[in-house]
Protein backbone atom coordinates (compact mmCIF):
# COMPACT_ATOMS: atom_id res chain seq x y z
CA UNK A 1 0.00 0.00 0.00
CA UNK A 2 1.00 3.63 -0.31
CA UNK A 3 1.07 5.33 3.07
CA UNK A 4 2.99 8.49 3.90
CA UNK A 5 3.84 9.14 7.56
CA UNK A 6 3.53 12.92 7.23
CA UNK A 7 0.78 13.27 4.60
CA UNK A 8 -2.71 12.01 3.99
CA UNK A 9 -3.20 10.42 0.57
CA UNK A 10 -6.54 10.11 -1.20
CA UNK A 11 -7.78 10.20 -4.84
CA UNK A 12 -5.31 8.57 -7.24
CA UNK A 13 -4.80 7.69 -10.90
CA UNK A 14 -2.18 5.68 -12.75
CA UNK A 15 -0.03 5.41 -15.87
CA UNK A 16 2.37 2.68 -17.01
CA UNK A 17 5.70 3.61 -18.62
CA UNK A 18 7.70 1.82 -21.32
CA UNK A 19 9.52 -0.28 -18.70
CA UNK A 20 6.27 -1.57 -17.25
CA UNK A 21 6.50 0.49 -14.07
CA UNK A 22 3.33 1.92 -12.61
CA UNK A 23 3.22 5.62 -11.84
CA UNK A 24 0.70 6.68 -9.21
CA UNK A 25 -0.49 10.28 -9.12
CA UNK A 26 -2.43 11.14 -6.00
CA UNK A 27 -3.76 13.94 -3.86
CA UNK A 28 -1.77 14.60 -0.70
CA UNK A 29 -1.89 17.07 2.19
CA UNK A 30 0.08 17.41 5.40
CA UNK A 31 -1.09 15.57 8.51
CA UNK A 32 0.01 18.67 10.42
CA UNK A 33 -3.38 20.11 9.48
CA UNK A 34 -4.72 17.74 12.20
CA UNK A 35 -8.26 17.82 10.81
CA UNK A 36 -8.51 15.75 7.58
CA UNK A 37 -11.51 17.81 6.47
CA UNK A 38 -9.06 20.68 5.91
CA UNK A 39 -6.99 18.70 3.43
CA UNK A 40 -8.92 19.65 0.29
CA UNK A 41 -7.79 23.28 0.34
CA UNK A 42 -4.15 22.21 0.79
CA UNK A 43 -3.99 19.48 -1.85
CA UNK A 44 -1.06 18.94 -4.18
CA UNK A 45 -0.53 16.14 -6.70
CA UNK A 46 2.01 13.61 -5.46
CA UNK A 47 3.84 10.97 -7.49
CA UNK A 48 5.22 7.50 -6.72
CA UNK A 49 6.40 4.53 -8.78
CA UNK A 50 6.06 0.76 -8.36
CA UNK A 51 6.53 -2.48 -10.28
CA UNK A 52 3.80 -4.40 -8.46
CA UNK A 53 1.23 -1.81 -7.25
CA UNK A 54 2.10 -2.71 -3.66
CA UNK A 55 5.54 -1.33 -2.82
CA UNK A 56 5.97 2.31 -3.81
CA UNK A 57 8.94 4.65 -4.14
CA UNK A 58 8.08 8.30 -3.63
CA UNK A 59 9.09 10.80 -6.32
CA UNK A 60 8.88 14.61 -6.34
CA UNK A 61 5.39 16.07 -6.46
CA UNK A 62 3.99 16.28 -9.96
CA UNK A 63 2.07 19.53 -9.50
CA UNK A 64 1.43 22.13 -6.82
CA UNK A 65 -0.86 25.19 -6.79
CA UNK A 66 0.20 28.06 -9.03
CA UNK A 67 1.53 31.36 -7.75
CA UNK A 68 -1.12 33.98 -7.02
CA UNK A 69 -2.99 35.37 -8.76
CA UNK A 70 -3.76 32.24 -10.75
CA UNK A 71 -6.89 30.32 -11.58
CA UNK A 72 -5.47 27.29 -9.70
CA UNK A 73 -3.57 29.07 -6.92
CA UNK A 74 -5.40 27.38 -4.02
CA UNK A 75 -5.28 23.62 -4.69
CA UNK A 76 -4.75 21.05 -7.42
CA UNK A 77 -7.14 18.10 -7.45
CA UNK A 78 -7.97 14.84 -9.18
CA UNK A 79 -7.33 14.09 -12.84
CA UNK A 80 -5.90 11.54 -15.25
CA UNK A 81 -2.67 10.95 -17.17
CA UNK A 82 -2.43 9.73 -20.77
CA UNK A 83 0.28 9.45 -23.40
CA UNK A 84 -0.28 11.46 -26.53
CA UNK A 85 0.52 10.43 -30.11
CA UNK A 86 3.59 12.67 -29.88
CA UNK A 87 5.04 10.47 -27.11
CA UNK A 88 4.59 13.13 -24.43
CA UNK A 89 2.54 12.65 -21.28
CA UNK A 90 -0.55 14.75 -20.58
CA UNK A 91 -1.81 15.25 -17.02
CA UNK A 92 -5.32 16.66 -16.84
CA UNK A 93 -6.24 17.97 -13.41
CA UNK A 94 -8.78 19.97 -11.43
CA UNK A 95 -7.81 23.40 -10.14
CA UNK A 96 -9.45 25.81 -7.72
CA UNK A 97 -8.45 29.39 -7.01
CA UNK A 98 -8.41 31.82 -4.12
CA UNK A 99 -10.44 34.41 -6.04
CA UNK A 100 -13.62 32.34 -5.62
CA UNK A 101 -12.53 30.84 -2.29
CA UNK A 102 -12.12 27.46 -3.97
CA UNK A 103 -15.79 27.21 -4.92
CA UNK A 104 -15.38 27.17 -8.72
CA UNK A 105 -13.72 24.14 -10.29
CA UNK A 106 -11.94 24.24 -13.62
CA UNK A 107 -9.80 21.81 -15.60
CA UNK A 108 -6.15 22.34 -16.48
CA UNK A 109 -3.33 20.54 -18.23
CA UNK A 110 0.34 19.88 -17.52
CA UNK A 111 2.72 18.15 -19.95
CA UNK A 112 5.86 16.04 -19.41
CA UNK A 113 8.46 14.21 -21.46
CA UNK A 114 9.42 11.81 -18.67
CA UNK A 115 6.43 11.53 -16.26
CA UNK A 116 8.51 13.29 -13.58
CA UNK A 117 8.92 16.96 -14.51
CA UNK A 118 5.63 18.64 -15.42
CA UNK A 119 4.96 22.02 -17.00
CA UNK A 120 1.58 23.74 -17.11
CA UNK A 121 0.12 24.22 -20.56
CA UNK A 122 -0.51 27.95 -20.55
CA UNK A 123 -1.72 30.05 -17.64
CA UNK A 124 -5.48 29.75 -18.18
CA UNK A 125 -7.88 26.84 -17.66
CA UNK A 126 -8.11 24.27 -20.41
CA UNK A 127 -11.84 23.76 -19.94
CA UNK A 128 -14.69 25.38 -18.00
CA UNK A 129 -18.32 24.42 -17.45
CA UNK A 130 -20.68 25.49 -20.24
CA UNK A 131 -23.99 26.86 -18.86
CA UNK A 132 -25.78 25.55 -21.94
CA UNK A 133 -26.00 22.19 -20.14
CA UNK A 134 -24.19 22.48 -16.83
CA UNK A 135 -24.84 24.18 -13.50
CA UNK A 136 -22.57 27.08 -12.61
CA UNK A 137 -21.95 28.33 -9.08
CA UNK A 138 -25.28 28.76 -7.30
CA UNK A 139 -25.00 28.46 -3.54
CA UNK A 140 -28.77 28.24 -3.27
CA UNK A 141 -28.63 24.99 -5.27
CA UNK A 142 -25.25 23.40 -4.36
CA UNK A 143 -22.21 24.17 -2.26
CA UNK A 144 -19.74 24.46 -5.18
CA UNK A 145 -19.49 24.57 -8.95
CA UNK A 146 -18.81 20.94 -9.88
CA UNK A 147 -16.46 20.62 -12.86
CA UNK A 148 -13.71 18.25 -11.80
CA UNK A 149 -12.05 14.82 -11.97
CA UNK A 150 -11.30 14.78 -15.73
CA UNK A 151 -10.93 11.24 -17.06
CA UNK A 152 -9.41 11.26 -20.56
CA UNK A 153 -9.29 8.33 -22.97
CA UNK A 154 -8.82 7.76 -26.69
CA UNK A 155 -11.85 7.23 -28.90
CA UNK A 156 -11.95 3.51 -29.75
CA UNK A 157 -12.49 4.29 -33.44
CA UNK A 158 -9.59 6.73 -33.61
CA UNK A 159 -11.78 9.84 -33.60
CA UNK A 160 -9.78 11.93 -31.14
CA UNK A 161 -10.22 11.94 -27.38
CA UNK A 162 -12.98 11.97 -24.80
CA UNK A 163 -13.06 13.53 -21.35
CA UNK A 164 -15.51 12.52 -18.62
CA UNK A 165 -16.14 15.07 -15.88
CA UNK A 166 -17.85 15.22 -12.49
CA UNK A 167 -20.54 17.77 -13.31
CA UNK A 168 -24.10 18.84 -12.52
CA UNK A 169 -26.99 19.51 -14.85
CA UNK A 170 -28.63 22.93 -14.83
CA UNK A 171 -32.05 21.24 -14.76
CA UNK A 172 -33.99 19.23 -12.19
CA UNK A 173 -34.19 19.06 -8.38
CA UNK A 174 -31.07 20.65 -6.91
CA UNK A 175 -30.11 17.60 -4.83
CA UNK A 176 -30.29 15.24 -7.82
CA UNK A 177 -28.44 16.98 -10.66
CA UNK A 178 -25.29 14.86 -10.81
CA UNK A 179 -24.30 13.88 -14.37
CA UNK A 180 -21.31 12.62 -16.32
CA UNK A 181 -20.00 15.68 -18.11
CA UNK A 182 -18.42 15.25 -21.53
CA UNK A 183 -15.91 17.00 -23.76
CA UNK A 184 -14.05 15.97 -26.91
CA UNK A 185 -10.76 16.91 -28.54
CA UNK A 186 -8.90 16.10 -31.76
CA UNK A 187 -5.46 16.64 -30.22
CA UNK A 188 -5.57 16.72 -26.36
CA UNK A 189 -5.12 20.50 -26.42
CA UNK A 190 -8.29 21.94 -27.93
CA UNK A 191 -11.49 20.80 -26.23
CA UNK A 192 -15.19 21.25 -26.92
CA UNK A 193 -17.73 20.84 -24.14
CA UNK A 194 -20.56 18.47 -25.10
CA UNK A 195 -23.90 17.55 -23.53
CA UNK A 196 -23.67 15.15 -20.57
CA UNK A 197 -23.48 11.41 -21.21
CA UNK A 198 -26.11 10.69 -18.58
CA UNK A 199 -29.30 12.38 -17.41
CA UNK A 200 -29.78 13.27 -13.74
CA UNK A 201 -30.69 10.07 -11.87
CA UNK A 202 -30.96 10.94 -8.20
CA UNK A 203 -27.29 11.52 -7.36
CA UNK A 204 -26.00 14.89 -6.19
CA UNK A 205 -22.72 14.23 -7.98
CA UNK A 206 -20.85 11.35 -9.64
CA UNK A 207 -17.29 11.67 -8.39
CA UNK A 208 -14.03 10.42 -9.91
CA UNK A 209 -15.52 8.77 -13.03
CA UNK A 210 -13.56 6.18 -14.98
CA UNK A 211 -14.36 4.10 -18.06
CA UNK A 212 -12.90 0.66 -18.76
CA UNK A 213 -13.86 -2.32 -20.90
CA UNK A 214 -13.79 -5.37 -18.64
CA UNK A 215 -14.31 -8.77 -20.27
CA UNK A 216 -15.96 -7.08 -23.23
CA UNK A 217 -18.37 -4.90 -21.23
CA UNK A 218 -17.92 -1.11 -21.11
CA UNK A 219 -18.12 -0.05 -17.46
CA UNK A 220 -18.34 3.33 -15.77
CA UNK A 221 -17.10 3.57 -12.19
CA UNK A 222 -18.03 6.47 -9.96
CA UNK A 223 -18.41 7.18 -6.27
CA UNK A 224 -20.52 9.37 -4.03
CA UNK A 225 -20.95 9.93 -0.33
CA UNK A 226 -24.23 8.51 1.00
CA UNK A 227 -25.70 11.97 1.58
CA UNK A 228 -25.74 12.57 -2.19
CA UNK A 229 -26.93 9.08 -3.23
CA UNK A 230 -30.54 8.33 -4.20
CA UNK A 231 -33.11 7.59 -1.52
CA UNK A 232 -31.86 5.86 1.60
CA UNK A 233 -28.87 4.23 -0.08
CA UNK A 234 -25.70 4.03 2.00
CA UNK A 235 -23.56 2.80 -0.89
CA UNK A 236 -20.47 4.75 -1.92
CA UNK A 237 -19.02 2.94 -4.96
CA UNK A 238 -21.07 2.40 -8.10
CA UNK A 239 -20.83 0.83 -11.55
CA UNK A 240 -22.95 1.49 -14.64
CA UNK A 241 -22.95 -0.04 -18.12
CA UNK A 242 -23.39 1.27 -21.66
CA UNK A 243 -23.24 -0.14 -25.20
CA UNK A 244 -19.88 1.59 -25.80
CA UNK A 245 -17.36 3.63 -23.85
CA UNK A 246 -19.00 6.69 -25.40
CA UNK A 247 -22.19 5.97 -23.45
CA UNK A 248 -24.92 6.85 -22.88
CA UNK A 249 -24.54 5.63 -19.31
CA UNK A 250 -27.57 4.22 -17.51
CA UNK A 251 -26.97 5.79 -14.11
CA UNK A 252 -30.50 4.97 -12.94
CA UNK A 253 -29.58 1.27 -13.21
CA UNK A 254 -26.16 1.65 -11.55
CA UNK A 255 -25.15 -1.14 -9.18
CA UNK A 256 -23.05 -0.81 -6.03
CA UNK A 257 -19.54 -2.26 -5.78
CA UNK A 258 -18.97 -4.17 -2.55
CA UNK A 259 -15.70 -2.61 -1.38
CA UNK A 260 -16.87 -0.52 1.60
CA UNK A 261 -13.35 0.29 2.82
CA UNK A 262 -12.39 2.04 -0.45
CA UNK A 263 -13.26 5.37 -2.03
CA UNK A 264 -12.41 6.77 -5.47
CA UNK A 265 -11.03 3.43 -6.76
CA UNK A 266 -9.47 2.95 -10.17
CA UNK A 267 -9.67 -0.13 -12.37
CA UNK A 268 -6.29 -1.27 -13.69
CA UNK A 269 -5.53 -4.07 -16.13
CA UNK A 270 -2.53 -6.13 -14.96
CA UNK A 271 -0.87 -9.33 -16.16
CA UNK A 272 -2.89 -11.14 -13.49
CA UNK A 273 -6.23 -9.60 -14.43
CA UNK A 274 -8.23 -6.58 -13.36
CA UNK A 275 -7.67 -4.94 -9.99
CA UNK A 276 -9.08 -2.01 -8.03
CA UNK A 277 -6.90 0.50 -6.20
CA UNK A 278 -8.49 3.17 -4.07
CA UNK A 279 -7.86 5.06 -0.89
CA UNK A 280 -8.83 3.78 2.52
CA UNK A 281 -11.00 6.51 3.95
CA UNK A 282 -12.08 5.41 7.42
CA UNK A 283 -10.92 2.88 9.98
CA UNK A 284 -12.15 2.71 13.56
CA UNK A 285 -14.05 5.93 12.95
CA UNK A 286 -10.99 7.97 11.93
CA UNK A 287 -9.71 9.11 8.54
CA UNK A 288 -6.94 6.80 7.26
CA UNK A 289 -5.69 8.45 4.05
CA UNK A 290 -3.63 5.75 2.35
CA UNK A 291 -3.88 3.86 -0.95
CA UNK A 292 -4.82 0.20 -0.72
CA UNK A 293 -3.05 -2.81 -2.13
CA UNK A 294 -4.66 -4.02 -5.37
CA UNK A 295 -8.02 -5.76 -4.98
CA UNK A 296 -8.50 -8.40 -7.72
CA UNK A 297 -11.92 -8.14 -9.40
CA UNK A 298 -13.88 -9.58 -12.30
CA UNK A 299 -17.06 -8.62 -14.08
CA UNK A 300 -20.12 -10.86 -13.93
CA UNK A 301 -23.20 -9.77 -15.94
CA UNK A 302 -25.61 -10.69 -13.14
CA UNK A 303 -23.53 -9.56 -10.16
CA UNK A 304 -21.49 -6.69 -11.58
CA UNK A 305 -17.93 -6.05 -10.44
CA UNK A 306 -17.00 -8.63 -7.80
CA UNK A 307 -13.85 -9.67 -5.93
CA UNK A 308 -11.77 -12.65 -7.01
CA UNK A 309 -8.82 -14.46 -5.44
CA UNK A 310 -6.06 -12.16 -4.09
CA UNK A 311 -2.94 -11.55 -6.14
CA UNK A 312 0.37 -13.06 -4.99
CA UNK A 313 2.74 -10.53 -3.44
CA UNK A 314 5.95 -10.07 -5.43
CA UNK A 315 7.54 -6.89 -4.10
CA UNK A 316 9.50 -4.19 -5.85
CA UNK A 317 9.31 -0.44 -6.31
Amino acid sequence: MLRLPDHWVWDSWYAQDDDGRWHAFFLRASRALLDPDRRHRRATIGHAVSTDLRDWRLLPDALVPADSPGWDDLATWTGSTVRGPDGRWYLFYTGVGRAEDGLVQRIGLAVSDDLVTWHRHGDTPLLEADPTWYELLDLDAWYEQAWRDPWVFADPDGDGWHMLITARSNQGPAAERGVIGHATSPDLLNWTVRPPLSPPAGFGHLEVPQVAVVEGQPLLLFCTNPATAPGDSRERLWMATAPTVRGPWDIAAARPIAQPHLYAPRLLSTDDGWVLLGFVEHGDGTFVGEISDPVPVRYEPEAGLVAREPLPATGGA
